[in-house]
């Protein structure tokens, strides 16, 4: 049931954005922004866990997610080392995600030749 629930609410997020690509003007640069940002906006109104806990990877892999682990990592170094805490929490709680996005974009970019 968990397998199941994961692939529909994981799904779900991923309709909503094909959705928001479709019927709108924005790019998939701006979508890629607004749902880091709703998935902020959710994680400090204290919606967004109670989805991770529901949905598990259906909700911790989509885009969302990222501003989940951002505001989180923030809030728990601000506990610990006040108002610098904001800046290096989210970069702690993240660093592994971007370092690898600019691994394999750097590696994608030695295969494969752009176009002109």
């Amino acid at each position: 049931m968990d397998f199941l629930l994961a692939f529909i609410i994981g799904g779900l997020i991923c309709v909503a954005a094909q959705i928001t690509l479709d019927a709108t003007p924005l790019t998939p640069a701006h979508v890629m922004v607004l749902f880091v940002s709703l998935g902020a906006i959710a994680s400090a109104l204290g919606l967004y866990q109670p989805l991770v806990e529901l949905a598990g990877a259906g909700a911790t892999i989509p885009l969302p997610s990222f501003g989940h682990a951002l505001v989180q990592g923030m809030l728990e170094e601000f506990k610990l080392s006040g108002w610098l805490g904001l800046i290096s929490g989210g970069l702690k709680a993240t660093s592994l995600a971007l370092t690898v996005a600019i691994i394999m974009g750097f590696l994608t970019a030695l295969v494969f030749n752009p176009r002109d």
